[in-house]
């Protein structure tokens, strides 16, 4: 017999109200339970979703793919290459040490000591060479101090003439020459060595001991004496058909972000072609923009990664070529979002092909891509956008699917603007030259980190864009920041009049 068969009637319908207070209180329990599950479920979707985000998928750079927890990118298929050959790619061109038939010097060697029979060999009788080596080496590099006494003759006339000072050298008694701050540039510049590690590199290759404000000194000066030819560069990258752009984040200046940022951090930008560089060191915001060289190319093609400062109205009208390296991320991004989905590969596959068509019409001097090939292309990127946009005319709550949209609607509403390439062969179709341009900005946040002066940033990207422009134009860059110190910088020629 149960204990409620015991029980009154005003009893039972207190035990009643009783347990119904009970699972009212065990049903509020379970639906906040449930409430904090699913958030909990969304926000490690989230989380998941950003620890999938390496370079292969999206436009996170390749440093960041080592981060505890992230997923590196997907093993690379290998190339149709025999099995176990290493080295260069096909086709590319090799190098190597050669035989030079005009060395800089001749040295005979001939065997010392003497021989078993007890005869020297110096005594010996030549028999003629018979084997030859040819050995490159460099000097070891002493610092030397040179005085250098000025004196003054007077003419037979009477005038006097007193002698100059040697190039270089600058007002004080005692300074360094031009090819040790020549040096000093080239470490911190073109090497991203911070000063006090170039001030040692310094003193172990030569034995000078110049002060780490003697090296930001040196810096200072070169970017003054550059800035014309900086000016040069920026009007003759308007002047190109097709301008690569792109920026990334730089961190300069004190730690703590200013009123109203997040992040304690500028922006290098950079605009590029195959023969010109130029930087400018701001924000990533429309007015460093305006400031830049963007505004000025209204008669080229730029090719970017669609941030959305690219659009604005205040740039003025520009003509648009959207970076496919960064559609391709994308849609590998897709392809992981929706992976039972045929659509993200029909259209990378397509957007490959052309690609690798225009680049080989390219290489061979063609004036475009054979015209069936390009058609059965564009008609497999079309209908997988089509097919794309019909799977996702619904947004879930997966992170990544709004993005995937997105994409979709770019290749959709802006076709002229990603395929811009496939009819006008000097458009790249990637903005590959202004990354690899950027990418010593990456080096140098690895090596030095945080750099705590805005001015001397701006000066070291001024000497970069210069050095990097002359060395796309075949020149030397320990000749050109020479040259630069000596009070003559390279200055690129002005375009022949047409």
């Amino acid at each position: 017999m149960s204990v409620s068969e015991d029980l009154s009637r005003e009893e039972l319908i207190s035990l009643a109200r009783t347990q119904d207070a009970r699972i009212a209180e065990q049903d509020a329990q379970i639906a906040e339970l449930t409430a904090a599950y699913e958030a909990l479920a969304v926000r490690l979707a989230r989380v998941e979703h950003l620890l999938s985000r390496n370079s292969s998928n999206s436009s996170s750079p390749p440093s960041k793919d080592d981060d505890p927890g992230r997923t590196p990118p997907a093993a690379r298929k290998k190339r149709d290459t025999p099995a176990g050959t290493r080295g260069r790619q096909r086709g590319a061109p090799g190098s190597n040490l050669a035989w030079s038939d005009a060395p800089d010097q001749r040295r005979d060697r001939f065997p010392e000591g003497s021989c078993g029979c007890g005869a020297e060999l110096v005594d010996a009788r030549d028999l003629g060479v018979v084997d030859r080596y040819q050995q490159v080496e460099v000097p070891l590099m002493t610092a030397t101090l040179t005085q250098y006494d000025q004196h003054a003759v007077r003419c037979g006339c009477g005038k006097l003439h007193t002698a100059a000072r040697p190039e270089g050298a600058g007002a004080g008694p005692v300074g360094y020459g031009p090819n040790l701050q020549a040096w000093a540039v080239y470490l911190m510049v073109v090497h991203f060595i911070p000063v006090q590690r170039c001030v040692q590199m310094l003193r172990s290759l030569t034995g000078a001991t110049p002060s780490p404000g003697f090296v930001h000194g040196v810096l200072t000066r070169v970017a003054a004496l550059t800035s014309e030819v900086d000016k040069r560069i920026r009007m003759l990258i308007t002047l190109a058909y097709a301008v690569c752009c792109d920026e990334t984040p730089l961190r300069v200046g004190p730690k703590k972000p200013r009123p109203g940022r997040k992040k304690a951090e500028k922006y290098l930008l950079v605009a590029c072609t195959e023969l010109w560089t130029h930087y400018q060191v701001g924000d990533r915001d429309l007015a460093t923009f305006t400031a830049f060289v963007v505004k000025d190319l209204t008669g080229s093609v730029v090719v970017h990664d669609r941030y959305q400062n690219y659009d604005s109205a205040e740039l003025g009208t520009l003509v648009h070529q959207l970076c496919c390296a960064h559609l391709l991320r994308d849609l590998d991004g897709a392809a992981e979002v929706y992976p039972d989905a045929v659509w993200p590969k029909q259209i990378s596959d397509a957007l490959r092909a052309l690609i690798h068509e225009t680049n080989t019409a390219r290489e061979q001097n063609r004036p475009g891509i054979d015209p069936t090939v390009k058609a059965e292309l564009l008609y497999r990127l079309h209908h997988g956008v089509l097919v794309g946009l019909s799977d996702t005319s619904t947004i879930g709550n997966r992170p990544g699917e709004r993005k995937a949209r997105l994409l979709l609607e770019v290749f959709r509403d802006r076709r002229a603007d990603v395929l811009r390439f496939v009819d006008d062969l000097l458009v790249p179709p990637t903005s590959n030259q202004a990354e690899r341009d950027l990418r010593p900005a990456k080096i140098q946040q690895k090596i030095s980190g945080r750099l705590t002066s805005e001015q001397r940033t701006k000066d070291r990207y001024k000497i970069l864009g210069y050095v990097s422009s002359a060395a796309k134009n075949g020149l030397d860059k320990m000749a050109v920041l020479r040259d630069a110190i000596l009070g003559r910088p390279w200055m690129p020629n002005l375009p022949a009049p047409t």
